[in-house]
């Protein structure tokens, strides 16, 4: 199994666990009497089921991408540093749209505002960073599909 492929299986996990999460809640409580829609205990077992194969699986990713090399890091290290520059660009932006509001002045007489900070550098440093991630994206996503996935 490539590392791409166990991957998509994690997020399919995560999807049916949620999933199994929201009908095992809908049959917790019925009136006296009555019976659950679906079986708690066969949802139950789903679910276990599910939560194992899922920590396996992120084991073997986390093994996988600590032990590969990309680009002279690890993968983990470039996931690291794409989710740091993800914060950044963030702030970044934010920082970019306060600075570059307007305020309207109905008379000339009122108080002007001005920006503090060089809003085309945080520009600039938000297209040139946002570049970054799109670039360190990029090759995780070609070594995840040329990485066979390390399974103990």
């Amino acid at each position: 199994m490539k590392l791409a492929e166990a991957l998509q299986e994690r997020a399919d996990l995560n999807n049916k666990i949620d999933e199994l999460r929201r009908r095992l809640g809908n049959g917790m409580l019925v009136q006296e009497g009555e019976k659950p829609n679906e079986d708690p205990e066969e949802l139950l077992k789903e679910l276990n089921g599910a939560l194992e194969r899922l920590e396996v699986l992120m084991g073997a990713i986390n093994l996988t991408n600590c032990r590969t090399k990309a680009a002279g890091m690890s993968l983990t290290e470039i996931i690291a540093r794409k989710d740091a520059l993800m914060v950044k660009v963030s702030a970044y932006r934010d920082l970019v749209h306060l600075a570059g509001q307007n305020t309207n002045r109905a008379r000339g007489t009122e108080i002007k505002v001005r920006p503090t900070v060089n809003v085309r550098e945080m520009q600039k440093t938000v297209d040139e960073t946002a570049k970054e991630i799109r670039r360190l994206d990029n090759l995780l996503q070609e070594t995840n599909w040329k990485t066979k996935l390390i399974e103990k």
